[in-house]
């Protein structure tokens, strides 16, 4: 059997693709305080940074910019990415490296893929090149490096032309030009504005994009019409047609910048060229730029402070399997996925109130006190009347955006299950009498901001006890079930039912029992209400629209069963033991596909104005019947907690690429994050069904770490005690982790015994009654066997 062209290397840390074309969509991203960059493993490229609202410095034409653009000005396509095309000066043959833009085969290719940084290395006629490109922590600026070997057994002489695509950047003004005082390219603009107002919000913009160099090249062009020619981006006129590229400048022409240097290298010779790729103010923020990054030492502290960032976020939880994919993706990359959106949350001024609570419940594993701080912020938002709004600002002058403008329903929820996760976890019952003062000046501890925005979710349902949805609830897109003010969510009904009973567990154990007994009784009116109203014979509704419509039932030809109201059901405790079995099976045998659990099934195929702009969306992607992970986590969290190990494994496994080339390479993702969803509608659409949206930001890792810490490995915070109780799947036969909890240290070894009945734990040689380990002491490691029943 060939060998799949991929796998993992230095322990888990850096995975490596040798194709360009196995997985052409394949990415990863790198990130930093400030900015983001996403790559692909062909070299395109998307970046953005804080301006403080995101913002690019690499742009694509859009249709409104094409509609501005002067008559004279040709159209040039714009692809962003990161090249550098390399000609042979004797016989004129010419590739590129990563892949794009020339797409010549290689003789060997590596897409590498670190913690901290990615690379590109490319063979091709005897000459190696490596592409590599760090963020500094504190700054909005790419660093790459650019390393050329000779291999082939002889001298040759060589043009390097390192491209980077700039685009579009202005209808207003625009142009780009080679900067011999700068050491740069410099492609200006300015930010297009229609209000007077705009202009002293946008006036100290970074408008100009630059390409800064270590050693200056021989040759330059600006313009990318006058750089491409008739060849295109494949074989551009500039390269293919001349010794030297023209020094062109653009003059409200579409700029670029593109670089050249002419080598002659003997066999096994090395050169090396070092470039910042930046958004920048003005000449002095270049000249800075030039001064930190492009001095000997800029680029090898940048690493170093590179390394020691990511590595802050490093996970409470390290493990060995028999799935070795599963160990690097759970030790290494899940918890720098769960960081990133905790850390920079998702690099926006006025993150989603839903995905603001549960990026940081993410966040309490790594940085409980960083997750402190967010839920005592978001909680400084509530509103008078209990509701949370639909996005929590950041900074002073931000803005509710885009979404946020839409009311959804179901904030509150997520108060008392993300902050449960952050209580379990650290102990931290002091955060409940902490102090908080909203916009309008009222001071509340933060128990009672919980009640009240418990009482909120329970007086937002209509007369049969059904929650409200209005615009949406968790699914954004499900916009015209509620807008007329009477359609109700099912599924929000069952997630308030949990909240309210989680948030009842911590009063009882504060001993409030009349508030823990208000909550019960609110949740038990929920779960009442689903039942009667909303339980369809063998799973339950969706919802009920404005015109009293039921949706998400059996009598449906599209939407017939949704996966969030089954996952929240027995979250809730709606069902009774004969509704639990129909329920999952229905799940089982409507939803479960070979690329994991579809949101619902069948995808809508036309609108249905009754739902909304969801059923809108290309049946199996995104919310219309994708295999969407975050619900998908959901549903692997209610199975954990009804103790259904081997579905939840099933569920879990399938929302990382096996190593098998069959899935592996139909997803098209690398096992470096997790993706918001993978192709669903693979009875519509087999050739597509599985395929990786790329997209990583999502509230599935905070979910996936949380229960493979929780459940999977079963090493869970409980008042002052860890609860250890894993939840193994029955094909395993062993495994090890290692557990940071409360300042401790925690060596488990599992292994499943004949002989032995039921789980029992030993702590130090000594075995425990109950599963509960009490008295621990910072700064000690325990020695945990585990042993399982064969």
């Amino acid at each position: 059997m060939t060998e799949a062209p991929y796998g993992f290397e230095e322990n888990g840390r850096r995975f490596v693709l040798a194709s360009p074309t196995a997985m052409p969509a394949a990415s990863t991203f790198l990130w930093n305080r400030r900015m983001l960059l996403q790559l692909n493993c062909r070299g395109f490229a998307t970046a953005q940074f804080m301006q403080p609202e995101p913002a690019k410095y690499a742009h694509a034409p859009t249709l409104e910019a094409r509609s501005f653009m002067q008559p004279e000005q040709p159209y040039y396509a714009h692809h962003p990415g990161r090249f550098c095309y390399v000609k042979d000066e004797d016989d004129g043959g010419l590739f590129s490296v990563p892949h794009e833009p020339v797409r010549r085969a290689p003789d060997s290719f590596a897409f590498s893929v670190g913690l901290d940084d990615v690379a590109w290395r490319v063979q091709c006629a005897g000459i190696d090149v490596e592409m590599c490109v760090v963020l500094p922590v504190d700054d909005v600026a790419e660093l790459w490096t650019l390393r050329v070997r000779n291999r082939s057994g002889r001298r040759r002489r060589l043009s390097l032309y390192p491209y980077f695509p700039v685009g579009y950047m202005s209808w207003m003004n625009q142009s780009g030009r080679y900067r011999s005082d700068l050491g740069a390219i410099v492609c200006d603009s300015v930010a297009p504005y229609q209000k007077v107002e705009d202009y002293f919000r946008q006036r100290d913009f970074k408008d100009r994009t630059v390409l800064l160099h270590a050693r200056a090249p021989d040759a330059w062009e600006a313009n990318q019409a006058t750089f491409e020619g008739e060849g295109g981006l494949h074989a551009p006129k500039g390269i293919v047609d001349g010794e030297h590229l023209g020094g062109g400048e653009a003059a409200y022409e579409m700029p670029t910048a593109v670089l050249q240097y002419r080598v002659t290298l003997d066999d096994d010779d090395v050169q090396e060229f070092r470039f910042v790729f930046a958004p920048a103010r003005d000449d002095d923020e270049i000249r800075q730029l030039r001064a930190r990054h492009l001095s000997p030492d800029g680029f090898t502290e940048a690493r170093r402070a590179s390394t020691a960032y990511i590595g802050a976020g490093a996970g409470c939880l390290r493990i060995e399997t028999p799935d070795p994919w599963l160990d690097a993706f759970a030790n290494h990359w899940l918890p720098r996925q769960v960081y990133y959106h905790g850390d920079v949350n998702r690099l926006t001024t006025d993150p989603q109130t839903r995905n603001y609570l549960q990026d940081h419940m993410g966040m309490g594993f790594l940085r409980p006190e960083v997750a402190r701080a967010a839920f005592l912020h978001a909680l400084s938002q509530q509103e008078p009347s209990g509701a949370m709004p639909d996005g929590i600002l950041l900074s002073e002058g931000a803005e509710l955006k885009y979404i946020n403008q839409i009311p959804h329903t179901d904030h509150c929820v997520w108060l008392p299950i993300c902050l449960r996760a952050y209580l379990d976890e650290t102990g931290d019952d002091t955060i409940l009498d902490e102090l908080v003062t909203a916009r309008e000046g009222d001071a509340a501890p933060v128990a009672d901001r919980i009640d009240r925005a418990m009482r909120w979710l329970l007086k937002a349902r209509d007369a049969r006890g059904l929650s409200y949805i209005a615009q949406g609830d968790w699914c954004d897109p499900m916009n015209m079930v509620g807008w007329r003010g009477r359609g109700v969510s099912g599924w929000l009904t069952l997630a308030s039912a949990y909240a309210l009973k989680e948030w009842a567990a911590v009063c009882a154990r504060r001993g409030d029992d009349a508030l823990a007994d208000e909550f019960h009784a609110g949740a038990d009116a929920c779960n009442a209400a689903m039942n009667a109203h909303l339980w369809d014979g063998d799973w339950y509704g969706r919802g009920i629209t404005d015109d009293d419509v039921p949706f998400g039932i059996a009598a449906d030809t599209e939407g017939r069963i949704f996966l969030n109201p089954q996952s929240w059901a027995l979250l809730s405790g709606a069902p009774d033991d004969d509704k639990r079995t129909r329920m999952l099976a229905a799940v089982d045998a409507h939803l479960v596909s070979p690329y994991g659990v579809a949101m619902y099934d069948p995808p809508y195929t036309r609108m249905r104005e009754d739902v909304g702009r969801v059923t809108q969306k290309f049946p199996g992607t995104a919310e219309n019947g994708a295999v969407y992970n975050h619900a998908a986590a959901f549903y692997l969290y209610s199975l954990y907690q009804a103790g259904d190990a081997d579905r939840a494994w099933h569920v879990l496994r399938a929302m990382l690429p096996s190593p098998a080339p069959e899935d592996c390479l139909q997803r098209g993702q690398l096992p470096v994050f997790v993706p918001n969803y993978y192709r669903g509608a693979w009875r519509l659409h087999p050739r597509t069904a599985g395929r990786s949206s790329q997209l990583f930001n999502t509230g599935t890792a905070a979910w996936m770490y949380r229960c493979l810490v929780e459940h999977l490995f079963g090493l869970r915070g409980e008042g002052d005690a860890l609860r250890i109780a894993p939840q193994l799947p029955s094909h395993w036969p062993s495994a090890r982790a290692a557990r940071r909890f409360r300042g401790a240290w925690f060596d488990v070894a599992m292994e499943r015994v004949a002989g032995v009945a039921t789980t029992r734990v030993a702590v130090d040689g000594a075995w425990l009654e109950d599963s509960l380990l009490h008295g621990i002491e910072a700064g000690r490691t325990y020695q945990v066997r585990i042993e399982l029943p064969a």
